[in-house]
């Protein structure tokens, strides 16, 4: 495990460790500040894993290079706003128009920041100051449909497959953002993701394609 001061940093060494790609590593995954280094410990030592990656992370080429050498990846997701179920409560909490609130969500660029909670559920940030703030809902939903985009804190996320889950629901993907037996993963920490707004008509049409 590596830590940092903050995510920006932590993003410019998961980028370095997977443009190196040492033969001995498994996975890199960050999660906000930390990330963690998964190795074969049968190919490579713990010390020597560590001394691998200090150079790494030091070494001139990762620093400078850093922009050429990450490869960021840029995705757009549709989402229906009309498929939401706490917008009120949204716009009436940052005191706005629900359109602003729309508007505001789906003209920001959100950075990946940590995959969890359920597969594939990506933790996006960070929301325009004006959308931050909204608390959980006080007590969460049993279920919520795969798809649903929602909101919290300084934070948006969606919920790849049905889950109880306690954000405030502003939209919905028709998107399939994971399928675990297919080992389909299309989102991963580093990824920059902006929103499009799309009708219940397209919603329906795209139902269920992939990214």
């Amino acid at each position: 495990m590596a830590y940092f001061a903050d995510e920006a940093a932590a993003l410019h060494f998961t980028a370095a460790v997977r443009h190196a790609n040492p033969t001995w590593m498994v996975d890199v995954v960050q999660a906000y500040t930390s990330v963690a280094v998964f190795f074969d410990l049968k190919r490579m030592k713990f010390t020597q894993a560590v001394a691998e990656l200090e150079k790494i992370s030091n070494s001139e080429s990762s620093i400078s290079n850093f922009g050429s050498h990450s490869q960021v990846r840029r995705h757009t997701i549709p989402c229906c706003y009309e498929l939401q179920l706490d917008l009120a409560r949204v716009a009436e909490h940052v005191h706005l128009p629900t359109e602003e609130v729309i508007r505001l969500h789906f003209e920001t660029e959100y950075t990946v920041y940590a995959i969890g909670f359920c597969p594939g559920f990506p933790y996006l940030g960070y929301l325009p100051q004006a959308l931050c703030g909204v608390p959980r809902l006080d007590s969460p939903r049993k279920q919520l449909e795969a798809g649903s985009v929602g909101l919290t804190g300084r934070q948006t996320g969606i919920y790849t497959l049905p889950r109880p889950g306690g954000w405030n629901i502003i939209g919905r993907t028709p998107l399939d953002l994971v399928n675990v037996a297919d080992g389909y993963f299309p989102l991963r920490t580093g990824d920059k993701i902006k929103f499009t707004r799309i009708d219940e008509k397209e919603f329906n049409r795209l139902l269920r394609q992939r990214l």
